[in-house]
């Protein structure tokens, strides 16, 4: 036993390691060399760019790769399948284009977007992708024909979206495309306390959720018969998880693979799948892995910019590959 606390206390302490130095590297690196000293002088280009772009921008990286990670965790508790992500499901896909829709009519049309707009359009996206995932779950019984059917839902939702974004003639909305693709960059202060205010809430409901979850992950007959309300508690993981993936697409457009990969490699490195460790440690894997990905986004081709789904995409589908040659290879 303290072995395995030991054990527990040095992957925090690597995690937190690696998120500080990702911190750093962020600040730090990028198309405008960051001398530190310069950057906390007020009045200065350095400090500028310091406060209202990448402060801004490494922020909203930690809390919606937190969030997007713990959206894949309840995901994958509900369908309880290690597969199931808000990308892989379409959920974000679905998202995306609810948020695109509103973006596209109420621009058109010589009004402003505001967050809370945005995020409840998401929210609205997600919900309807969820409802059609479910829908498909109640209709097979193979976990590979929901997994597609999720992909051929994203797909779709994707497909219209760019119809939407290319056939747009508002200059303001053809630059939806940037965002479509996947990014943290635009972000201001006013949607970080946005983001990290509706993240908050549902982090610490989730976390509270830990012994339901446990209990759940048992099967349905054991969580009843220690008191859990199924059909409540399946209501709140796809709350939840909703309201965590809609956060994200609505401030940085759909982030692939996130959901799936860190969530499944928490469980590896601690080797536990007990909610109320792997819940904190999923949060703080999400944001080192996002911090990771949006630093190598902006730097590799600098001043150009990569899509952060293009990066994450690239580390994460590996990942993806090695849960599904290991549920083949164990059958």
């Amino acid at each position: 036993m303290r072995t395995w606390r030991m054990r527990q206390l040095l992957i925090a302490l690597v995690l937190f390691l690696l998120f500080f130095a990702l911190v750093g590297l962020n600040i730090k690196m990028g198309s405008v060399k960051m001398p530190l000293g310069q950057a906390l002088i007020p009045n200065t280009i350095e400090h500028d760019i310091l406060w209202k772009v990448r402060l801004p921008r490494l922020t909203a990286a930690t809390v919606l790769g937190g969030a997007l990670a713990l959206s894949g965790f309840l995901l994958q508790t509900f369908f309880g399948n290690p597969i199931a992500g808000p990308f892989v499901l379409g959920i974000s896909a679905g998202a995306k284009l609810i948020v695109a829709l509103v973006m596209v009519f109420v621009l058109g049309r010589g009004f402003t977007v505001n967050s809370k707009m945005i995020v409840s359009a998401a929210f609205v996206g997600a919900m309807l992708s969820m409802a059609f995932v479910l829908a498909v779950a109640r209709r097979v019984n193979r976990t590979s024909s929901l997994i597609i059917s999720g992909v051929m839902i994203g797909y779709i939702c994707s497909a219209i979206t760019d119809f939407v974004v290319v056939f747009a003639s508002d200059e303001n909305i053809v630059n939806l495309h940037h965002w479509s693709q996947g990014s943290f960059s635009g972000t201001s202060w006013a949607d970080v306390r946005v983001m990290a205010a509706v993240i908050f809430v549902a982090a610490v409901t989730t976390f509270f959720l830990s012994k339901p979850i446990s209990a759940y992950r048992l099967g349905e007959s054991y969580a009843q018969s220690v008191g859990v309300n199924i059909r409540v508690f399946r209501i709140l993981l796809i709350l939840l998880s909703s309201i965590l993936c809609a956060c994200v697409t609505a401030f940085a457009g759909p982030v692939s693979f996130v959901g799936v990969a860190v969530p499944h490699l928490i469980k590896a490195i601690t080797r536990t799948s007990k909610p109320h460790i792997v819940i904190p440690f999923c949060f703080l894997g999400g944001a080192v892995f996002c911090l990771g990905c949006d630093l190598v986004a902006r730097t590799i081709y600098a001043p150009m910019e990569m899509s952060i789904s293009s990066v994450s995409s690239l580390l994460g589908a590996p990942v993806v590959i090695w849960i599904m040659a290991g549920r083949v290879g164990g059958e």
